[in-house]
């Protein structure tokens, strides 16, 4: 057996109650291997329902490794699945290999559904970017958006393929607006919403971060001297009971710069004054560099500076299916009690 295939057998021996509870759950969406932390860095394998997708950021695995780690999943897990490898250590996905194991067979590159916490979730082997639709190691904060939502007006910002208000609409929420630059990413959250007919409609509405968090907070839209500023919506200064702030790590646009390295604060003040008082703002930071003490000292700051101080404050970690072996997972979730 290959050092590769022990560590993905005790990675899937340790999931087993987490795997019986998620089920329960009515999830079907996991982590089963996480490589930097079991074994095998820049090795990935999820399950997106019917899906085994398979990813690999440093080399590519050789046919009968990927053959052999398949048939272990579906042994462990006592169902078939439809493989998909992508292999990302090439810079892109989207390979175009004669071997039938790596262009991955037809039925797996369908538009399937998973599930979790009861919910539908559009899933693709492949699509137009590099991500996976649905991150997995968000689901906690998922749920507990789920579980907290009832009544409350919600935004979800950054919000990629709309999860969180998803899961904001199942939880009873009065009023979900998703919020996102790519229109590719709302046509994903509106399938989603879709696939859960029995839910509330969901709003959503494609435009910059900067000038819809500005125009909501109330503060001024500026520009570079002898710059136009592109168009964008025009919304109403409004605050919501319930904000979640998912940046990614960097991005750049005419009206400004993502960088949770060096600047959160410029995302953070306007979302906080998009909070209504005694509401809660959900933020998190995915940067693996970024010391959980640290930005959490910053953020309690830069609440304080912007006249939001923060009553209460509690870490939110990801599953047990992304173990960190020194309790400093990438992912770090604060939620916020103003």
């Amino acid at each position: 057996m290959s050092s590769l295939n022990q560590a993905l057998r005790a990675a899937l021996d340790h999931r087993q109650d987490l795997l019986a509870e998620l089920h329960q759950q009515g999830t079907d969406c996991y982590r089963l291997f996480h490589g930097s932390q079991e074994g095998a860095g820049g090795l990935t394998i999820d399950r997106y329902g019917p899906q085994l997708l398979v990813q690999s950021f440093h080399q590519t695995l050789e046919r009968e490794a990927l053959l052999e780690l398949h048939a272990t999943v579906e042994q462990a897990l006592d169902l078939p699945s439809l493989l998909v490898y992508n292999d990302r250590s090439r810079g892109n996905s989207r390979i175009d290999r004669e071997d039938t194991v790596y262009r991955a067979e037809d039925a797996a590159l369908q538009d399937l559904v998973g599930h979790e916490w009861g919910l539908n979730y559009r899933v693709r082997g492949r699509h137009a970017g590099q991500d996976p639709l649905l991150f997995l190691d968000l689901r906690n904060t998922r749920g507990w958006v789920k579980q907290h939502s009832a009544g409350k007006s919600v935004l979800n910002l950054f919000a990629y393929t709309c999860g969180v208000g998803l899961s904001a609409a199942a939880g009873g929420a009065r009023e979900v607006c998703n919020l996102d630059f790519a229109e590719g990413n709302l046509a994903v959250g509106r399938e989603n919403g879709a696939l859960n007919p029995a839910l509330p409609e969901m709003q959503f509405v494609q435009s910059d971060y900067f000038p819809a968090i500005r125009q909501l907070a109330g503060l001024p839209i500026t520009q570079r001297r002898g710059h136009k500023l592109p168009s964008y919506p025009r919304l109403e200064q409004r605050q919501y009971d319930l904000v979640l702030l998912d940046p990614p790590a960097w991005a750049k646009s005419a009206f400004g710069t993502v960088d949770l390295l060096r600047d959160y604060q410029s995302l953070l003040k306007p979302a906080l004054l998009a909070t209504a008082e005694d509401g809660v703002l959900i933020c998190c930071n995915n940067l693996a560099k970024v010391a959980m003490d640290d930005w959490r000292d910053q953020v309690l700051r830069c609440a304080e500076k912007a006249g939001r101080p923060v009553r209460d404050c509690q870490v939110l970690t990801p599953g047990l299916d992304f173990p960190s072996n020194d309790q400093q997972p990438p992912l770090k979730t604060l939620i916020l009690q103003l």
